[in-house]
């Protein structure tokens, strides 16, 4: 399998210059391992500890087991061995050189209470998702921060929206949107084009509710939170109601919002909340709903083939799933703190994507189709005369080749132009 590399190795290079550790954390087969050993492989010992007898040492003795792999080292799955953290904060004291430790864990809950605990201040937390789009078809050079890509936006002339365009002669080749749908972004899908996509999804589902379930929470049912699990997939891209899918499969709204804690802590889910400052309107409370990888999605859906996907309902609710999903990808690659939102009022005024950058925001319709009319900026429109005072730009990400003023400084971005800038 080929190696890609990684956008967040930039800002794992820039945090071991001054934090003795650095904890990547993320969902299984992210490739958090591989990126460490990509990068220190010839400077720093590695061991794991998904392997039993490691663990079991590890857990027994851990002064012997830290004696016997001396930094500095590569632990993966730290989350196994909890209690460890607190041995590694003693050798930390002693020694605060940085780039001596380097952790990965899957468990975000589990492992960041130990690392809260024992490594406050000693750390460089770092979340490592699966592929941008950038990274998946190995174009990742050169990608922008947020902070840069939005000033691009701002700086655009009237008649330059051209500029923001992939910057390699290798886009040119034919990239479909409903294949990269389908595939999704996890790198051994990507990567390895013998690897049949409907059993790898099926195989990592399986592993996940039976092994990271059970050790996260106790649930007694699987086969009700994999009902549940496929629920949120359905609901990709929406409005969340918990009350709803309780109801959905029998389960209490209590249990329900338990669930949806495990998920986001497994890393398949995560939440867009609403966007409130200074806006003035009565809004929706609510998060909305989004799935972390549009593979495993739309495998849930039962959608394997591009016919059932372009001529289903799901596809908008799954291409606007990959472009949030890859801005919430961009912000933790860079090592920043997601600032994303999305804004509707009870009247229907809806606002898919809303980034807050130094006290202003920049405000994004996401659009399935190539065909792009001055009727679908109308929220933009409307937002941008009635808040100018805080909004600093206003676009349309479509499903569209070309990048083209649509009127009165609103642009219309192709979605690969706008994630590969």
């Amino acid at each position: 399998m080929k190696l890609i590399p990684r956008i967040m190795a930039t800002t794992i290079q820039k945090a071991i210059q001054t934090f003795p550790a650095v904890v990547v954390t993320g969902p299984r087969q992210s490739g958090k391992t591989t990126l460490f050993k990509m990068m220190f492989s010839d400077t720093h010992q590695f061991v794991s500890l998904e392997n039993p007898d490691i663990r079991l040492r590890a857990q027994n003795d851990p002064v012997g087991f830290l004696a016997q792999h001396q930094a500095p080292v590569i632990i993966d799955e730290i989350q196994y061995v909890p209690d460890l953290l607190s041995y590694i904060k003693t050798k930390i004291d002693d020694n605060r050189k940085p780039g001596q430790w380097l952790l990965t864990g899957s468990q975000n809950f589990i492992l960041m209470q130990g690392v809260s605990q024992s490594l406050a201040g000693r750390a460089a937390i770092l979340n490592l998702m699966p592929f941008a789009f950038s990274e998946s078809i190995n174009q990742s050079h050169g990608i922008n921060s947020i902070n840069n890509l939005m000033n691009m936006i701002v700086e655009i002339g009237e008649k330059s929206a051209e500029r923001i365009k992939p910057n390699n002669m290798l886009t040119k080749k034919k990239i479909s949107v409903e294949n990269v749908l389908l595939k999704g972004f996890y790198p051994e899908i990507v990567c390895n084009s013998n690897v049949d996509r409907q059993l790898w999804c099926g195989s990592y589902l399986n592993t996940y509710v039976e092994r990271d379930v059970r050790n996260i929470a106790n649930v007694g049912d699987l086969n009700q939170f994999e009902r549940f699990l496929r629920i949120c997939a359905i609901r990709t891209g929406q409005i969340l109601n918990l009350s709803e899918m309780a109801r959905d499969i029998g389960i209490s709204v209590p249990t329900a919002k338990r669930w949806l804690s495990i998920l986001e802590t497994g890393y398949q889910i995560f939440l867009l909340y609403p966007y409130y400052k200074n806006i003035g309107k009565r809004l929706v409370k609510s998060p909305k709903l989004y799935f972390n990888d549009t593979a495993l999605c739309s495998y849930l859906l039962g959608i394997n083939d591009k016919m059932t996907l372009l001529n289903g309902p799901s596809f908008p609710h799954l291409f606007e799933t990959m472009i949030v999903c890859d801005f919430y990808k961009r912000f933790l690659n860079f090592g920043e703190k997601p600032s994303l939102y999305y804004l509707r009022t009870l009247d229907g005024f809806e606002i898919d994507l809303v980034i807050e950058i130094g006290g202003k925001i920049h405000l994004f319709e996401i659009k399935s189709g190539a065909t792009i009319v001055p009727k679908h900026a109308a929220s933009l429109k409307r937002l941008t005369r009635e808040k100018s005072r805080i909004v600093a730009s206003a676009s349309i990400i479509s499903g569209s080749e070309e990048n083209f003023l649509i009127e009165n400084n609103i642009y219309n971005f192709g979605w690969k132009n706008i994630l590969l800038y």
